[in-house]
This record gives structure tokens, sequence and C-alpha cells, in this order.
């Protein structure tokens, strides 16, 4: 099974994993999968408490994968050696805490999915670069260009996509230009979501939980299960979805 949630910013966010919050992860096994739609946070300062909150989800029962969001350690992300996996790359943070790397298309459970992380801070200005923000948080033109040519080569489809912001026109529609202004990265998407043929697609970012234009899921504290009927199980139940 494949589960995808939002942000956990490190141990901030991290309690929506807890048993009690998260019943099903006891009988997942480490070919289940939990992905974190970017804000990963646990490599953020080396700390003792990171310490902790890694070796515990590592000791969890699934396997997690995660994107990067905005809010990361680059600097520290940047050291962890790169390998293939399921088709794309990956780092391996510990046995069972993989990144995966932007732009890339994974076979997870007989799915293909589109990864492709990074966002941009809109309170940088409250932020130090080096120390609370990192420009390697929008990607280059050539990790662009080389996710525009995986998919190419794709035939421009997959199943899923997991980002963590949103395409252009929908970030605008939801939430504004002057909050959420345009860059390359959701132009980008913009780009996708009018060229890829998928079933659904992902973000994390905007802390909150929402369905909008039927394909396209905000995550955040909510923890759902992929199946090939999950657009009929959610808007038979909305309500519950983004309370």
């Amino acid at each position: 099974m494949i589960y995808v949630t939002g942000d956990i910013h490190g141990n901030i966010d991290i309690d929506k994993l807890l048993p009690e919050n998260f019943p099903e992860g006891s009988a997942l096994t480490r070919d289940d999968y939990v992905i974190i739609c970017g804000d990963f946070g646990l490599l953020w300062e080396d700390s003792d408490i990171e310490h902790y909150w890694l070796g515990w989800l590592d000791s969890m029962p699934w396997t997690t994968l995660w994107i990067d969001g905005n809010h990361e350690n680059f600097d520290i992300i940047a050291d962890y050696p790169v390998e293939e996996w399921n088709g794309g790359m990956i780092q391996k943070i510990t046995d069972n805490i993989f990144h995966l790397c932007r732009g890339h298309i994974f076979t997870i459970e007989d799915k293909r999915i589109f990864a492709f992380g990074g966002a941009e801070s809109h309170d940088k200005e409250f932020r130090i670069e080096g120390q609370s923000y990192w420009t390697a948080e929008l990607p280059t033109e050539e990790e662009i260009a080389h996710g525009r040519k995986v998919l190419e080569d794709a035939g421009w489809h997959v199943d899923y996509v997991i980002t963590h912001s949103l395409p252009t026109d929908i970030q605008a529609d939801l939430f504004g230009e002057s909050d959420f202004p345009a860059n390359r990265l959701t132009d980008f998407f913009e780009e996708v979501s009018l060229k890829l043929d998928f079933k659904l697609w992902f973000s994390g970012h905007y802390h909150q939980t929402l369905i909008c234009d039927d394909k396209f899921f905000l995550l955040y504290n909510d923890i759902i299960r992929l199946s090939d009927d999950l657009l009929d199980e959610i808007t038979d139940d909305t309500d519950e979805l983004t309370e």
C-alpha cells in the first residue's frame, strides 16, 4: 500500500504519524510506503531531537519516502549520496527513509509516480540565507529540463504526481498572486499540468487539506491511501477530509 500526507516540519508536525493518529501504520510492512509531500525538516540542524525522530521514523514498519519542500537545509541534504531505486534517483537517509530526488519517475506498487520537490518561501524576508532558507529551495533550470525530459521519455503519462507547490494558475486561484507569486517551478508545473496524462496530483506546502479541480489534492495533516477509486472515495467523504 501507498499512503500520502503533507508536511511534517521535523518534529513539529510528525505527530500525525504516531500510532494513535495513524493506526493503519501498525499493519504496514517495509513493502508499504508513506510519502511526505515536502517540508520533511528532519535534516535541519543535526540536533539530538532530529536524531531521535529520525530513529523513530526509521523504526516504523513502513518505508518513508519524501520530497523536499522549501523549509529544508539543502546543505545537509546535499551530503547524502545519490543512488538508483525503482527507476529514479534517491538519497537514502536511513535504511528505511528515502529522499526522492527532483524530476524522476518511480515505479511503486506497479504505479508510476513523478516526484519533483521544491517551492519558494514566501517569508524569506524573515529568514537568513544559508541558515533558515536556501536558494536551492527552487530548482535550477537544469533540474527543470531534466524533469521535462523524463516526462517526454515517458510519453507524458504517469499515474500520480507528488510535488510541494502547485501549478501557477491553480495556486493563484486558490491563494492569490501576492501571497504566492509565480516562479519558474510553478510555471513548469503549469506546463506539466497541461501536457501530462495523470490520475491525481498531490501537494503539501499550503498547510491545509483541500480538493481542487478534481485531480489536485492539497494535503497537510490528513493521510490518505492511494487507490484507483480514490477520487470517488474522497468526493463521497469530502467533509471529513477537509475538516
